[in-house]
């Protein structure tokens, strides 16, 4: 190994794509267990590397040195090895720096809650004090010196202005987990997550659906990453080289979701954004008959509306971790909120708005088998596919048009 991150579970990570377009090095992941962790610090088999959850404080004790930044903080995520000398450095100040100012969020005389208590936390702290926050407090699951439970933060801190989020929760496995409820903390004016992988955790859909500044942590992965590899090589890596490396990894992991009435087009133009990007297109409603192994209006019509709506719900999830697809949702997909957090965790949702005149009755599509009742159902979904939309398309009889205009609003 000459180049590459440590951790206990790397499963989430995506630093090998980020490094592969910085240069032309071998960046590797290496899990390793905890018992493991000295013998391969003491080896100092390798050149550089990075070191994530939850070894950013267990590393110290055998290197040889750290700057300024990283003793001050209590934690290192990248060491250089000179000459069997370990050095140690903390690129994720810089990395969360700037993306909770990219975010447009003053934290001056604020008061932060930061939630977690290890390495990452210590570097949130550091950073919510350099950007001039008057009080900082740290969530902890337990209580203890310099940090409150969680129980205290709803009981004594809902006027808290920001939330950064320092720990694992919500983190790809688990992506249907939270780290906070934000219904209490009337006050907020944005959350950050340092999670990337979701795209969007939990945490950040809750705060974009209230309207908060929010953002995970991709942008702060691409940073510290090339801030690393200036350590690694000594040398200098311009600022459009982290704008070109942010915006490749978030196309190649962002879905394109397609959601609108139905007959109005979403599989007939998924196939053809499939083709043009060379990505998979799935279908929720062919997930469901394959799953079933009967059609959706089988199921409707033997089991009624919310037995179907359960299995979809299923499949939205399912979803929720895959990456670099396009998605065609069935019509009703979008009427239960999970469905939405699902397919927006690491999606982005384009209503395909076809003119009513266009949109035909079918004996395979139950809700909407005839003329009325394709129009209650139109009049009733409208105003849902506009408010959980990121992009509203308005169609014509055009496929490549609107494929045109999908593309221009994605990229």
């Amino acid at each position: 190994m000459e180049y590459g991150l440590i951790g206990e579970k790397l499963g989430h990570s995506y630093s090998v794509e980020v490094h592969r377009q910085i240069g032309d090095y071998d960046y590797v992941l290496r899990e390793i267990p905890r018992s493991d962790l000295g013998a391969f610090m003491e080896s100092k088999d390798f050149k550089a590397i990075n070191v994530t959850i939850p070894y950013k404080q267990e590393v110290i004790p055998y290197l040889d040195s750290i700057d300024d930044a990283a003793r001050a903080i209590g934690a290192v995520n990248t060491i250089v090895n000179r000459d069997g000398r370990l050095h140690g450095y903390n690129t994720d100040f810089h990395g969360l720096s700037r993306l909770i100012t990219s975010l447009g969020l003053d934290l001056s005389g604020k008061k932060v809650l930061i939630l977690g208590s290890g390495g990452t936390s210590r570097t949130a702290c550091a950073v919510s004090e350099s950007l001039g926050a008057k009080n900082i407090l740290v969530v902890s699951r337990k209580a203890a010196d310099g940090t409150i439970g969680y129980e205290e933060a709803y009981g004594s801190h809902t006027d808290a202005d920001v939330i950064i989020n320092a720990t694992p929760n919500g983190m790809y496995p688990n992506i249907d987990s939270a780290p906070m409820d934000l219904e209490p903390f009337r006050s907020l004016e944005g959350v950050v997550d340092v999670i990337y992988n979701p795209l969007r955790s939990m945490l950040v859909l809750d705060a974009q659906s209230r309207g908060l500044k929010s953002c995970g942590g991709l942008y702060m992965l691409v940073l510290q990453a090339i801030v690393a590899a200036e350590r690694f090589f000594d040398c200098t890596i311009g600022q459009d080289k982290v704008e070109s490396i942010f915006g490749s990894i978030r196309r190649d992991k962002e879905n394109i979701v397609l959601i609108g009435m139905p007959g109005c087009g979403k599989s007939t133009i998924g196939e053809l954004l499939a083709k043009e990007l060379g990505r998979v297109l799935v279908d929720t409603d062919q997930m469901i008959q394959a799953k079933m192994g009967r059609h959706p209006s089988e199921i409707i019509r033997e089991q009624g509306e919310k037995a179907f709506r359960d299995i979809e719900s299923e499949v939205c999830r399912d979803l929720s971790s895959r990456t670099g697809v396009i998605i065609a949702t069935g019509g009703g997909a979008i009427l239960r909120d999970g469905n939405v957090m699902h397919l927006k965790n690491n999606g982005v949702v384009f209503f395909l708005d076809r003119a009513l005149d266009h949109i035909l009755p079918t004996d395979d599509r139950p809700l909407s088998s005839s003329r009325d009742k394709l129009i209650e159902l139109y009049n009733s979904r409208y105003a849902r596919y506009c408010s959980v939309c990121d992009h509203h398309i308005r169609t014509d009889e055009d496929p490549d048009n609107t494929v045109r205009k999908i593309m221009e609003a994605w990229s």
